[in-house]
């Protein structure tokens, strides 16, 4: 049974990855209802916090149906950082997640996010003074390392296990190779079977099918996945991967009305909470994913994705459910 702290998991959770401009309250609260264990915001800047910022004070946002939820952020200078922590206890999470992953170049140029891979002491300081700031579990998200040469990622948990983190996701990805090729979860499962590691140890990248799901449980040994890409648009991947647990068997994919309803309700949910222009624009990516598959459907998708009025979105939605309402999806 994996924990983050005192935070009972159960066995094997599935974690919803922190991404910027995906991961925000609508969405994490329908990941949620569809079996998401915890969920990450998107991860946001030391540096835009202690500015008062508003994008990166918005994203503080959270919500009890959201249960247990993680706050990320990402920096390279220490005060900046613990005084992000302070500011991020306010909004009372569950967890505090450190970004040492983020492959970014408006990132890593500044030393943070994956940037940081390169200086191993500077992640471990900054790692063991946000321990000692907060009363909250501390945890991880990075890659393997910065490239092939410099994977050391073995050392590298161990070192953030004892400066006091409460559990680790590891991108099987240095941070060279972007999103590029295949995920290499060998080295996670080192870390898994490091006779010294006793926290979660959760494996991301390319977990897009439950099997892949059972072969990092089953194969690797790893505490729990976290998703990332595979969800956008497809909240109901989560629990998809659950009901392949359980039985073995794929579960039926969601019909047209339960699309349909989830892209409403994500929309609403996000206009209540961005208002009606950012909330119309910042949905806009899961619409493909929410239908995807269905033929002749380009027409419906360019009204989805280019209109700025709502009243058009959900007029588009209505038209769908009229026009494939019979579609059935495979």
């Amino acid at each position: 049974m994996a924990k983050i702290g005192n935070i009972e998991l159960g066995a094997f959770p599935l974690l919803l990855a922190p991404m910027e401009d995906v991961s925000d309250p609508p969405f994490r609260a329908l990941c949620k209802e569809q079996g998401a264990d915890v969920v990450y915001t998107e991860f946001i800047s030391s540096e835009g916090l202690i500015r008062d910022a508003a994008k990166s004070m918005q994203k503080l946002d959270i919500y009890e149906k959201e249960r247990p939820v993680g706050i990320q952020i990402f920096g390279a200078e220490l005060d900046s950082m613990l005084q992000a922590v302070d500011i991020v206890e306010q909004s009372n999470p569950d967890i505090i997640d450190i970004n040492f992953g983020c492959p970014v170049k408006k990132v890593v140029c500044k030393n943070a996010g994956a940037g940081i891979l390169r200086d191993i002491p500077l992640m471990v300081k900054l790692t063991e003074e946000i321990v000692k700031r907060t009363k909250l579990p501390v945890t991880v998200k990075t890659r393997l390392g910065w490239d092939n040469a410099s994977i050391k990622i073995v050392e590298v948990a161990e070192r953030l296990q004892d400066v006091g983190i409460q559990a680790i996701s590891i991108h099987g990805r240095t941070r060279v190779q972007m999103y590029k090729g295949e995920a290499d979860w060998k080295p996670i499962a080192e870390v898994k079977n490091n006779s010294r590691m006793h926290i979660p140890v959760f494996g991301n990248g390319d977990v897009d099918s439950p099997e892949k799901a059972v072969e990092m449980r089953d194969t690797f040994g790893l505490d729990g996945a976290m998703i990332g890409r595979a969800s956008i648009g497809y909240p109901w991947f989560f629990k998809e991967v659950k009901h392949f647990f359980e039985t073995g068997r794929h579960a039926a994919p969601p019909t047209m009305e339960e699309r349909v309803d989830a892209a409403r309700r994500h929309l609403s949910m996000a206009i209540d909470w961005k208002g009606d222009k950012l909330g119309v624009f910042e949905t806009r990516r899961h619409y493909t994913n929410y239908f995807k598959g269905i033929p002749h459907f380009k027409e419906y998708r360019q009204k989805m994705v280019t209109s700025d009025d709502a009243a058009d979105v959900f007029a588009a939605f209505d038209e769908v459910l009229e026009k494939f309402g019979d579609y059935q999806f495979v």
